[in-house]
């Protein structure tokens, strides 16, 4: 393999291919070819729509704040995505062996060269349905971490596993996209009482429910759950909520779910601010905590125990439980890798409606 397909965003709108030359394989490095490819229909749509922060704005790392100047990204935006598989096709290091499948977050290419210095990756069982292993990098990590969040919020320090956050407890989920879908199964898997998904969209909701949680329309569903979920006098609610859709109603809704002092962990990204909510109203009478869960941290004093390795393993072991109905119900569109820019081009103008899309070269690979 010489050639690599990337796929570009040249403007807002605008999507295609462009060839990039492999280059060599370093001592310690592998080459992949990619099987399958995950798009995030969050996060890599606001490159194709141009409302990504980065590209307004200029973020200084050091300091945590985005400043006006020279946006940090500009197009054309090229490596998006971070959810793929690759089949190794070449290596030079022990670690790996030609012919592996690993999960590894390279963006829509056809193939990668690893950088053995700086690129991580994680070995797939043969146990595990490589389509699956779209979600071992990064995306199921995210979603892992944010239950780490939720019982560093209880325990801190002493937070000892995922389980800690939501064992025994009633938690919403707000949001039934792949990460509120893969947040739910993680909060069954480490038992809660009760797992209940809010969202708009009746087709989520029953894919929600395909998959032992609770749906519930977001109509009407703070009064609903809060007459049905009572701890004592004036306290009524979730015991936690995670909210995982990138709306400022979603997170004003999760908020209204709380009971007094409850937590709302966030794994949302809310590119066009969130004006929606209230602060004054019951995120102020209720006492009410906001975590941000972000895949670039774990909890502050649990980093010693917990890192992405861990967060790929838990994810592995989830995905080892429930992944049939995960693959079933969840992954609900897989295309050839060639006709990445048209259903991008379809999602971002709603054309398309997914639960999680995937690229596959194997779908390719069929079709000759």
């Amino acid at each position: 393999m010489t050639e690599i397909r990337t796929l570009s965003v040249e403007a807002p709108g605008v999507l295609g291919f462009v060839e990039e030359r492999a280059g060599d394989v370093a001592e310690g490095g592998f080459q992949v070819r990619t099987r399958h490819s995950g798009i995030s229909a969050g996060t890599e749509l606001t490159y194709v729509k141009g409302t990504n922060p980065y590209l307004a704005a200029s973020w200084d790392p050091a300091l945590g704040l985005f400043r006006p100047g020279t946006p940090s990204a500009a197009y054309p935006v090229r490596g998006l995505g971070y959810m793929q598989v690759g089949q190794v096709v070449r290596s030079r290091t022990a670690a790996v062996a030609e012919g592996a499948l690993v999960a590894m977050a390279y963006g829509h290419r056809s193939g990668y060269v690893a950088d053995p210095l700086a690129d991580r990756f994680v070995p797939l069982p043969d146990d595990l349905d490589p389509l699956l292993g779209i979600y071992v990098a990064h995306m199921g990590p995210i979603c892992a971490n944010g239950l780490l969040h939720a019982a560093a919020d209880l325990y801190g320090p002493a937070a000892r596993d995922l389980g800690d956050g939501v064992r025994g407890r009633r938690v919403a989920v707000t949001g039934a996209g792949v990460v509120g879908l893969l947040v739910a199964c993680f909060a069954l898997e480490y038992g809660a009482a009760e797992v209940v998904i809010v969202d708009e969209t009746p087709h989520r909701l029953r894919i929600a429910a395909l998959l032992g949680a609770e749906p519930l329309p977001a109509d009407g569903a703070a009064e609903t759950l809060k007459h049905r979920w009572r701890h004592g006098p004036n306290d009524h609610g979730a015991d936690l909520v995670f909210q995982c859709r990138g709306q400022p109603r979603t997170l004003a809704l999760a908020l209204k779910l709380l009971r007094p002092q409850g937590t709302v962990v966030d794994l949302a990204f809310y590119t066009a601010g969130a004006d929606e909510v209230r602060l004054g109203e019951e995120f102020h009478h209720n006492g009410l905590t906001l975590r941000c869960a972000q895949i670039g941290r774990v909890p502050r004093g649990l980093a010693h125990a917990w890192d992405r390795e861990r967060l790929s393993h838990e994810t592995i072991a989830l995905l080892r439980s429930r992944g049939d109905a995960l693959r079933t119900h969840v992954i609900t569109d897989v295309a050839a890798f060639g006709e990445a820019p048209q259903l991008f081009a379809d999602l971002a103008a709603g054309r398309r409606h997914t639960v999680q899309a995937v690229l596959s070269q194997h779908v390719e690979d069929e079709r000759g």
